[in-house]
């Protein structure tokens, strides 16, 4: 069991100096530093409990990244002999690089964005840090949890953290979703920071004077920054082990993709996907990529299907409100014309206890035997998006991109043939169109200029006075 004034860093026992505890932020960009930061993110894991074991996992080398799988190996023994109250802080955007350059440097914690969290790790008998997480692993950590604990997800902010009474023995899985700003400024970046780690200061000063034993987690859904590959740069990082290499190109592999929301009653009936769902409201925004896709526990309740008329309900807690309602209406009609059924979106609704919007979609349509597809299907009118809503303007925009829609003649679970938004003649083959007919219009019209081109056979001026010239000298 390590004792108190250590913790872990991917697995090996790291002893920490009490008087430059800045330091060991700063360590994560060694071990991050020879691999891209793309879809990596790190993750901090620190608890009040002093029996804590993690056990160190075998081909581990210098820029390891974390799958998930080795990341429920860490938490197994984590979450089996610790507490049973889990405080995981989501941030939308984070990377190794955040720490090394906003945190403190020689123990100046007055000039630290992180200087709550370094003290909670400085205090803390156990913590754990992954300089490197596959940004899939940090996806599938609210289903881990829950399958681990039995406790589904339960989103506080600081206020409702106060009015909540967790005990020792029932488990509890706490989440809180910090913001992360892309705008221009390091100040502004800093800021928003900084910003975090007062509110992560403020809950675990709410744990410890509630005395209430726990297990927090630090992490991100996505890279805030993208550092170039080190690895392809040659000579810079000299020699390295073969195998090693091999496995680092083997964990470069993008992640799994998530599966699609399916409603079935004895058989799949609707699907639904998007790469990316966002939602905003007013100044608030929410991406429900996670809460949607992959998720068994999303609840489907008034969803309906027949051959006609499809209805997929989408429900959520504690978002936008005490609930919010997402509903696609589809129809299924068949047109003599093309002696075949074609199907419709008619309209997306949107319901919360203060305000309700639907938007009609203009173009989502296709036969009844394939799937919709579009790559951007959005409110916004800038991007060219599909959608209109219904009072306009309205405070709510919904954006998906590579959406992807079956209601009919679904088989085995599974998309058939899609039926793409984007037409067969785009700005560019026009252009390349107009080019040609402009060119062809002038190739034709100088070849009938040389075709009708005449010379001359004479250069004899009619009109003009004749001039003649004595050929024999005159006598005087």
């Amino acid at each position: 069991i390590p004792p108190a004034g250590k913790n872990r860093i991917a697995g090996r026992s790291v002893v920490r100096p009490q008087a430059l505890p800045p330091l060991l932020l700063v360590a994560l960009l060694g071990s991050a530093a020879w691999v891209s930061a793309e879809q990596r993110v790190p993750l901090v894991l620190w608890s009040s409990s002093r029996d804590l074991w993690v056990p160190p996992l075998e081909n581990t080398h210098e820029g390891h990244i974390t799958t998930d799988i080795q990341l429920s190996c860490y938490l197994d023994h984590a979450l089996e002999k610790g507490p049973r109250n889990v405080l995981l802080f989501l941030q939308e955007k984070l990377s190794i690089e955040d720490f090394t350059a906003y945190g403190g440097v020689f123990g100046d914690k007055q000039n630290s964005a992180f200087s709550n969290l370094e003290s909670a790790l400085e205090l803390a008998p156990f913590s754990l840090i992954l300089p490197s997480v596959d940004c899939y692993a940090v996806s599938t950590l609210t289903s881990y949890l829950k399958e681990k604990l039995g406790a589904s997800p339960l989103r506080v902010d600081q206020a409702t953290l106060r009015e909540l009474k967790l005990s020792d023995t029932l488990p509890a899985v706490l989440l809180l979703r910090l913001p992360y700003t892309t705008g221009p400024g390091l100040m502004v970046l800093k800021e928003v920071l900084t910003g975090n780690d007062e509110i992560i200061g403020q809950v675990m000063s709410t744990f410890k004077s509630e005395g209430v034993p726990h297990t927090a987690i630090l992490t991100a859904l996505g890279p805030s920054r993208v550092v170039r590959d080190l690895s392809l740069m040659s000579g810079s990082l000299g020699r390295h082990p073969l195998q090693k290499e091999k496995d680092v190109q083997t964990l470069r592999l993008s992640p799994p993709v998530l599966s699609p929301v399916s409603y079935s009653d004895t058989e799949p009936r609707i699907l639904f996907w998007a790469q990316r769902f966002t939602l905003v409201y007013k100044s608030q925004a929410s991406d429900l990529t996670l809460l949607t896709f992959g998720t068994p526990t999303l609840n489907l309740t008034g969803s309906s299907w027949n051959t006609s008329f499809a209805q997929l309900v989408l429900t959520y807690n504690n978002l936008f409100g005490p609930f919010l309602i997402i509903r696609f209406i589809l129809s299924s009609h068949f047109y003599p014309v093309s002696a075949r059924s074609w199907f419709t979106m008619d309209r997306l609704e949107i319901h919360t206890n203060k305000s309700s919007v639907a938007f009609y979609f203009s173009h989502v349509t296709a036969p009844s035997i394939y799937s919709f597809r579009c790559q951007y299907v959005s409110t916004h009118r800038s991007k060219q998006g599909i959608l209109m809503s219904s009072p306009d303007p309205t405070p709510w925009h919904v954006t998906f991109q590579n959406f992807q829609i079956q209601a009919f003649n679904c088989s085995g679970g599974n998309f058939s043939y899609a039926s793409d938004c984007a037409g067969f003649f785009s700005p560019a083959i026009w252009m390349g169109l107009v080019s040609i007919l402009l060119m062809l219009f002038i190739f034709t019209f100088s070849l009938h200029m040389l075709l009708n081109l005449k010379i001359m056979n004479h250069f004899d001026d009619p009109k003009g006075r004749t001039l003649s010239v004595s050929l024999t000298p005159s006598v005087t």
